[in-house]
């Protein structure tokens, strides 16, 4: 097989999936829709992902567990583990999530979450909801903690990194916003040495407070992530998030008051979207969507770069970045046409 002139880059990590190629996960909480959700995703260079549950209720919460362990058991191409996004959220910055799902972190779904053994888990949770024993608890047990719709004050931040913390999802969105002289949680992420992912869409995040996240931490642990929706990988226009409809207009997933439901792009739009309207080099391009995730989830040594011993997860692309074939540990599971 011969890409003349292509590109072979490492395959895209995404740690936010919700859904895509028409599925949602918080609609079909099953390995089935796993598998259906990555297989869309393979086709635009994504090969290995976090299928992603948004706040649901407790049912939801525990099959998203049951379904993730299936899914790593059948070794659904591309799956590695979970990411359960709520609902351990604060109510001032719910988003689209619905708030009547939001709870406290009891001692039963603690103890589901730390027994979790099946490949990288991450939960996003508001530091100040939940406090700094149960993210150090949390943390010990291996979940990577991520802060997002949070609230939290520029001290909780710091005092839950100091207690685990270990990322930020969606950096901006869903948080207090910068301020002189209440710096809030973004400050305190782009000091850190956690991980940050970022939407690049050009709708969730200006340009230039994508840039600025960039240049705070140039020594890497910043991460693309989709925060993709049913509509990804697909020709649909709306979809539906516990029973309120969403609707894509100029590229926006939005309801009837325009409050953004995560995105409709896939991470080689995000690429492209760094490298073709902010002029970011490729290399940084590409390394926001394999090796800093690879390293977020404690996988750096087996995913994220093309190098002996790693696993044979690539993408060829072609000199405009588009995606022309994916593999999967060796295996292709996408030929463009």
């Amino acid at each position: 097989m011969h890409f003349q002139g292509a590109l072979i880059v490492p395959g895209f990590i995404d740690v936010q999936v919700n859904g895509g190629g028409g599925v949602l996960f918080n609609d079909d909480v099953s390995a089935d829709a796993i598998s259906q959700i990555g297989a869309a995703h393979a086709r635009f260079g994504t090969t290995s992902f976090l299928p992603t549950l948004i706040s649901d209720n407790a049912a939801a919460f525990s099959g998203a567990l049951d379904a993730a362990t299936e899914a790593i058991g059948r070794a659904v191409p591309g799956a590695l583990g979970l990411h359960l996004e709520g609902p351990f959220l604060n109510e001032a910055k719910k988003g689209i999530h619905d708030a009547t799902h939001f709870r406290q972190l009891d001692d039963h779904t603690m103890s589901m979450l730390t027994a979790w053994q099946h490949g990288p888990l991450m939960l996003t949770l508001a530091p100040e909801i939940v406090g700094t024993e149960s993210i150090k608890s949390l943390s010990d047990a291996g979940v990577l903690v991520s802060a997002g719709h949070t609230n939290a004050t520029y001290e909780q931040t710091r005092q839950a990194l100091e207690h685990g913390l270990k990322g930020f999802t969606h950096l901006y969105n869903a948080m207090p916003p910068l301020h002189s002289r209440n710096p809030g949680p973004i400050a305190a992420a782009l000091e850190s040495d956690a991980w940050c992912g970022v939407i690049a869409d050009g709708h969730h995040v200006s340009p230039s407070m994508l840039n600025l996240a960039i240049r705070a931490k140039a020594d890497g642990r910043i991460m693309l992530v989709s925060d993709a929706m049913a509509v990804a990988a697909s020709d649909l226009e709306t979809f539906d998030l516990n029973g309120t409809k969403i609707n894509v207009q100029d590229g926006r997933c939005v309801d009837k008051d325009g409050t953004l439901a995560g995105s409709s792009i896939t991470m080689v739009d995000a690429v492209r979207y760094l490298v073709n309207e902010m002029n970011q080099p490729l290399e940084q391009a590409l390394r926001m969507a394999s090796s800093e995730p690879a390293a977020f989830l404690g996988l750096g040594h087996v995913l994220g770069k093309l190098a002996p011993g790693y696993r044979a997860n690539f993408a060829v692309l072609s000199p405009d970045l588009e995606v022309i074939a994916s593999f999967i540990d060796g295996q292709q599971v996408y030929l463009k046409g």
